[in-house]
């Protein structure tokens, strides 16, 4: 490998994927994570976008083989050279993992370190569709969200970080990085359960916890917000979509000693407001906190004027862990950046009168299922060739547990009546991951349509469940 050469990682939170990870920015690979949840058809469209020369994946994943599977794909992945497994029986014509750390390699042998302007990262925004947003962001502006404000979420050398997150996702990667420069240590939670995790905390004993509401919500729903098991924490952060106050402030009942803090961000900007943990425990529930260090945040209105502060309006940030712009995608960046530098975050936001920002909302099609925002293009496009259906749209409807579930208003073809097993079973047949498949199912005789045929989703209206 070469300096600028594309990895893939596809693991969860294991020691394989931090030896990888670290590795590979020794040599000044650009990472580019995977998502666990997706299957070899996703897996291979963040590869190829990313340009990747290799992939590291596990042989097993549950009852999937997500190594031999990649391997399998490589024949339409023209730059992907190597398949890297992790586990027992690497299939044939995969590298082992296991095997090359035992080949150790001299400093002689390696280039010089990576700079703070080489790239460092490409993360993927919004799904794996044929035109993704893609961020390739330099070290520089990538570690600095976590050196500038490690201290202030209270961590030290005697920390310990659990992160319920996965590294292929930006806030597990976030986390970590807050480790590195706090000298902390980081406990590793392979993949969350109610039950599995509150058994590490009460175990490893984590002072710093990263979580989405959806965790905390799977926890709370299966009463096991337990505050012996939590007692070591000290500072709690909530992040990736947003929840009710009451789960917020659920979780700081369930902390004897610490704090619930909630985080806000996006990959292109990593953390861009936080609450501190020497705040009030009600400031969590009430709102996003303040800008985070080293970046600044406003509010605007439809024409673009600044608005003050208690007044509704779109979020804007800058700053130094904000990203210059999509990779290859112009009119991605010309709809992204004010004309003064501001990034449009596309949320919705209020600032209140001690300048903590509270976010009301967004503006974007994403769906925002447990802190994984899923583009839902590629699903409609392939809902739309099923043979029973005319017409699709997906929006998201409100879930206690994940924050957002995915709903599929369809028009079906005359004569039939396809219910949701059926889209689900067709969507199977496509290779479209699970995760990313509809949950309702809504029949409609039309859809709401501009006059240019574009479908207004937010005119669609979620019936009642039955």
């Amino acid at each position: 490998m070469a300096p600028g050469d594309g990895v893939g990682l596809h693991l969860p939170n294991q020691p394989e994927f931090l030896i990888a990870y670290l590795a590979a920015a020794r040599l000044g690979a650009v990472i580019s994570t995977i998502h666990m949840p997706y299957g070899p058809r996703e897996a291979a469209d963040v590869l190829r976008h990313a340009e990747a020369r290799v992939v590291i994946a596990p042989v097993a994943a549950g009852d999937r083989r997500p190594a031999a599977a990649l391997r399998d794909a490589a024949g339409a992945l023209p730059r992907l050279e190597r398949v890297i497994a992790v586990g027992d029986g690497p299939p044939a014509g995969a590298l082992a993992f296991a095997d090359l750390m035992d080949a150790r390699a001299g400093e002689d042998g390696l280039p010089p370190p990576p700079r703070a302007a080489d790239p460092f990262v490409m993360l993927f925004t919004s799904g794996t569709s044929s035109r993704p947003k893609a961020v390739r962001t330099d070290y520089r502006r990538f570690l600095a969200n976590a050196r500038l404000n490690y201290a202030e979420k209270g961590m030290g050398p005697r920390s310990i970080m659990l992160s319920c997150a996965p590294y292929t996702h930006l806030l597990g990667l976030y986390s970590f990085h807050l480790a590195l420069y706090a000298g902390a240590a980081s406990a590793l939670l392979p993949a969350f359960d109610p039950a599995g995790f509150m058994q590490a905390c009460a175990a490893l004993r984590p002072t710093h916890v990263f979580a989405a509401p959806a965790h905390v919500a799977a926890c709370r729903a299966a009463g096991l917000l337990d505050p012996r098991a939590l007692e070591s924490v000290s500072y709690m952060v909530i992040s990736g979509a947003l929840a009710a106050p009451r789960l917020y402030r659920d979780a700081q009942n369930a902390l004897a000693g610490g704090r619930v803090g909630q985080l806000w961000g996006m990959t292109e900007c990593q953390c861009g407001l936080y609450t501190r943990p020497d705040e009030p425990a009600e400031a969590a529930a009430a709102g996003a906190g303040r800008p985070a260090r080293g970046n600044a945040a406003r509010i605007t209105g439809p024409d673009g004027a600044v608005l003050s502060r208690g007044t509704e309006g779109a979020l804007e940030i800058r700053g130094a862990s904000v990203f210059d712009g999509y990779w290859r995608n112009e009119a991605a960046d010309e709809a992204a950046f004010t004309e003064d530098g501001w990034f449009r975050t596309g949320d919705l936001a209020v600032v209140g009168p001690d300048g903590a920002v509270t976010i009301t909302g967004r503006e974007k099609d994403l769906i925002n299922r447990g802190g994984i925002k899923i583009n839902p293009a590629d699903v409609e496009e392939a809902i739309d060739r099923h043979p029973d259906i005319v017409q699709s749209a997906i929006v998201p409807f409100a879930d206690a547990l994940l924050g957002e579930r995915a709903c599929c208003f369809a028009v079906a073809r005359p004569g039939t009546a396809p219910a949701l097993g059926d889209v689900t079973a067709w969507l199977a047949d496509q290779g479209i991951a699970k995760i990313k498949w509809p949950e309702r199912l809504v029949l409609v005789e039309a859809l709401p349509l501009t006059p240019t045929r574009k479908v207004v989703k937010g005119r669609l209206e979620m019936p009642e469940e039955r």
